[in-house]
């Protein structure tokens, strides 16, 4: 059985444009895209305009559902919400669950969202290293395993690298890097994944000259 898995990171984000932005935030934890994130995100839609894509799904933070929803709208897709490819909920980051917007509200911006989907895992907080990337594999197999045709996880710095793990076992012994709007393409023969891109960014004007996860 052949199947392709794309996967990528959400664009550039507020607070890292504004890091000024995250003290009077009303949900901080939760930036939306920066401007220069909306052309990244633009321009990793017309990359994926002509793939065979069937099914999108995307965490549910704000930037990554802003990512996704260009794909879906170059492609004609609904939007799935899984909080398996939520952030890193890593308590040196955030110091307590960080709060999202309701699939409800965020459906009435991003009518594409499927409000008929529910998360296949949902992550605890505090979250560990090995958890995360634990957390990522296992929502990117389980996912592949239930949807047919190709398929795009949009994600975070951590659980890009975790759904990539996940699928490919070459991957563990790979040095993996997710810079904003990265792509990565799995290719799966039988019971195998082969990685045909790794991080790619060539679909992008500008990249960060530094990675940078949170």
């Amino acid at each position: 059985m052949s199947q392709i898995v794309w996967i990528a990171r959400h664009a550039n984000r507020l607070d890292f444009v504004n890091p000024e932005w995250f003290n009077t935030a009303e949900r901080r934890y939760d930036p939306p895209l920066s401007s220069d994130g909306f052309l990244q995100a633009q321009e990793l839609a017309e990359r994926l305009k002509g793939e065979r894509i069937s099914h999108i799904f995307a965490s549910p933070f704000l930037r990554t559902v802003q990512t996704a929803n260009q794909v879906a709208e170059i492609l004609d897709l609904p939007l799935k919400l899984e909080w398996g490819l939520c952030e890193w909920l890593n308590p040196e980051w955030m110091t307590e669950m960080p709060e999202t917007l309701p699939p409800e509200v965020l459906a009435q911006e991003f009518p594409r969202i499927d409000l008929s989907y529910h998360s296949r895992v949902m992550p605890k907080y505090p979250e560990y290293d090995p958890v995360c990337v634990q957390r990522a594999g296992d929502t990117a197999r389980q996912l592949a395993d239930e949807f047919s045709g190709e398929i795009l996880l949009v994600g975070h710095g951590a659980s890009v690298i975790g759904a990539t793990m996940g699928l490919a076992v070459e991957a563990e012994e790979m040095e993996l890097s997710a810079g904003l709007c990265c792509l990565y393409k799995l290719v799966r023969q039988g019971e195998t994944w082969d990685i045909e891109l790794k991080g790619d960014r060539s679909h992008l004007q500008e990249i960060e000259a530094e990675i940078r996860f949170f």
